[in-house]
């Protein structure tokens, strides 16, 4: 490398050519790299007060020295629009650059070429230092490139250690990922030199080079092993529509096809559960069950409760919540260890999903009518009569009694017009009365009105948040769900609902 860069010889094209083969850089990056060094160089003999530029020609490698002279106005300004004086070393006037070319126009270049540098070996390391700090850093930036276009692709990887749970893995011995404790499959042991593979999660840019962090206890891993080990879910013929798991333990995909003559269960299982059992093997033996993905909420609440029995299932899409009876010997089954099978079935359906007795079931819509006859009493002061045939019609809120159309109240058996206006009036006045007093009490404890006008949350929500120190949106955005959970309660509230609320509130936080 000396003698290439003490003299302007053709070999100095040659070491460009041979560095790019052997690091698979681009030619241009190393010649950009000499040209950097270059200019190191000539700023240490001429000054650093000038603005040098160095230029090595691509095909002969001669170098070329320039100062390089910006052309400036009568008024000079930095970038934040402040005046700043006049460099002599790095500016030229626009009447002198004219002089020397009339084209010139303000913010053009003069390039004044210098003699050349002798690149003797007080030189050398200095150059040699940025050369190969500049490859190294294409070389950091080329890989990163390489790896973030792999997010949420698998790779395949050997152990290298394993350091408090943390699983170091080399890719390809291209680079190296990363396996944090929470992203590992909990009870697998993991040793030094077992292949493994792995999800990439996320590629994040560092000063030793990218940061490759890799999952193997993401629904999305799995939904991925399906791509890699199916050939009908890598064609795309078969689609997985939904993932839910308890690594190292459980899981449920829901897959779909639109091809009438392929069973996508049976596909995705294979002949004796072949294709299925590679994937269970990669999981360190985690149970997969494989349903058929439908539009019918209630179906799907069915077959993702399996192997349980469902008798029947109560849907309420506005709150996307679904009740699932079962006979008394199927519950704990339905349920099953510690509330997995539930909870998978309802992440599997993104749904709230209660599993009960028929008994429990009973029970609990006695009560249900119950109480909601015994608001429509107090609220409208009505008897027990006209209160039960409003919650059999399907009333559950004064507010939707308000809001009907006159007919579907006169539609009911028994009312005529003027019973149904005597109830909708009664119902508007109670809801009048109620939005009076959710505004004096909100004020005397001095709740925002960010808070107030928060959709998601019911005035007694926000009453008793309110009396529980939580006053603005950013109050209400700081909690946790589980904090949210016991502040209102968990037969107000389910911690995934909490969730959601608590994000939507986040929300304005990253519009600014």
């Amino acid at each position: 490398m000396y003698e290439a860069l003490s003299l302007p010889r053709p070999e100095l094209v040659a070491i460009a050519n041979s560095v790019s083969l052997e690091k698979n850089i681009d030619t241009e990056i190393v010649f950009k790299a000499l040209e950097a060094a270059v200019e190191k160089v000539a700023r240490n003999k001429y000054g650093y007060d000038y603005d040098i530029v160095a230029n090595i020609d691509r095909k002969d490698g001669r170098i070329t020295i320039f100062k390089r002279l910006t052309v400036v106005g009568d008024k000079i300004t930095d970038e934040n629009g402040e005046e700043i004086e006049f460099n002599p070393d790095t500016m030229i006037s626009l009447a002198d650059a004219k002089k020397k070319d009339a084209t010139l126009e303000i913010g053009s270049h003069i390039d004044e070429e210098l003699l050349p540098v002798d690149f003797g070996r007080s030189n050398f390391q200095s150059v040699r230092q940025i050369v190969l700090q500049k490859i190294k850093s294409a070389e950091k930036e080329k890989e990163y490139a390489e790896f973030a276009d792999k997010a949420q692709t698998i790779v395949n990887g050997v152990v290298k250690r394993s350091e408090y749970g943390t699983v170091y893995v080399d890719i390809n011995g291209k680079a190296e990922g990363i396996i944090k404790r929470n992203e590992g499959i909990p009870r697998e042991n993991l040793h030094v030199g077992d292949r493994i593979r792995a999800l990439i999660l996320d590629v994040k840019r560092d000063n030793n080079g990218p940061q490759i962090f890799l999952t193997r206890s993401h629904p999305q891993f799995l939904a991925k092993l399906f791509e890699a080990e199916i050939p009908e879910v890598y064609e795309g013929v078969i689609v997985v529509k939904s993932v839910a798991r308890d690594p190292g333990s459980r899981a449920k995909v829901a897959v779909s096809t639109s091809d009438a003559s392929i069973d996508p269960v049976g596909a995705c299982v294979g002949m004796k559960g072949s294709r299925i059992q590679n994937i269970v093997n990669e999981l360190a033996g985690e149970k997969i069950d494989v349903i058929e993905w439908t539009e019918n909420v209630a179906k799907l609440a069915v077959d993702a409760l399996s192997p349980a029995k469902v008798v029947k299932v109560i849907v309420d899409e506005e709150a996307k919540k679904i009740d699932a009876i079962v006979e008394d010997d199927q519950l704990s089954l339905a349920i099953g260890r510690h509330g997995q099978n539930v909870r998978l079935a309802s992440q599997l359906l993104g749904w709230g999903i209660d599993v009960m007795s028929e008994d429990q079931s009973s029970e609990k819509r006695q009560k249900d009518i119950k109480e909601r006859t015994d608001k429509f009493i107090s609220a409208l002061d009505i008897d027990d009569v006209i209160a039960h045939l409003l919650v059999v019609e399907g009333f559950s809120t004064v507010e939707e009694i308000a809001l009907v159309p006159m007919e579907e109240l006169t539609s009911i058996e028994g009312f005529d017009a003027e019973v149904a206006t005597e109830l909708q009036n009664r119902a508007k006045a109670y809801v009048e009365k109620e939005k009076a007093q959710f505004a004096t009490d909100s004020e005397k404890l001095g709740i925002d009105n960010s808070l107030k006008s928060f959709e998601g949350l019911t005035p007694d929500m926000i009453l008793t948040l309110g009396e529980k120190g939580v006053k603005t949106l950013d109050d209400l955005a700081d909690l946790a769900s589980d904090e949210l959970v016991e502040m209102l309660g968990s037969n107000v509230i389910n911690e995934k609902d909490a969730e959601k609320i608590i994000m939507s509130a986040r929300s304005h936080w990253f519009e600014k």
